[in-house]
């Protein structure tokens, strides 16, 4: 598990990110049409995930910006944002930002994904909800680089992610 912190407090996610170099797990989300989606769903295209706690915060509604500018200009490349939303506060956020380059998915059905992946939150405030991480994968589902957000109210490292694309 990772030792983080909200707000500067401690706490804990239910397990570690995908090792750099070992395949990156199937998965089950919804996406804002309700439909489900699966990693077979995005084969054959390089896929970042941003994952985070909410997209109705400050910090979460940057990333999902940020990255949403950064993907109109990457090849072959999903940006998956991952969080427990409900798909129509995910859907109500995009339309409103008009943020068109980002796949937005839920977890709110089973919160698989999050055990997963090692990014549930088992204390703190935010318990049950996703911890702020980035996932990068190539083509063939490998993963070329995670980063686990140590504190939580702080961004990812966008640069980190977007370099480790150039190289796939």
């Amino acid at each position: 598990m990772a030792n983080i912190t909200l707000g500067g407090t401690p706490v804990k996610t239910s397990g570690e990110l995908p090792s750099v170099g070992s395949q990156v797990s199937d998965f089950q989300l919804v996406a804002i049409d309700l439909s489900t989606k699966t990693l077979s769903d995005f084969k054959g295209k390089k896929l970042v995930f941003n994952i985070f706690p909410s997209v109705n915060t400050g910090v979460c509604a940057t990333s999902v910006r940020q990255f949403n500018t950064e993907a109109s200009e990457l090849d072959n490349t999903n940006v998956l944002c991952i969080s427990r939303d409900l798909p129509f506060a995910q859907d109500q956020f995009c339309a409103a930002e008009g943020l068109e380059n980002v796949v937005m998915l839920s977890d709110f059905k089973t919160g698989q994904f999050g055990k997963d992946f090692g990014v549930t939150f088992t204390t703190g405030g935010f318990d049950g909800l996703l911890s702020r991480a980035v996932v990068v994968t190539d083509a063939t589902g490998k993963v070329l680089h995670t980063e686990q957000v140590s504190e939580t109210g702080e961004e990812p490292n966008y640069k980190a992610a977007l370099e480790a694309l150039q190289d796939a």
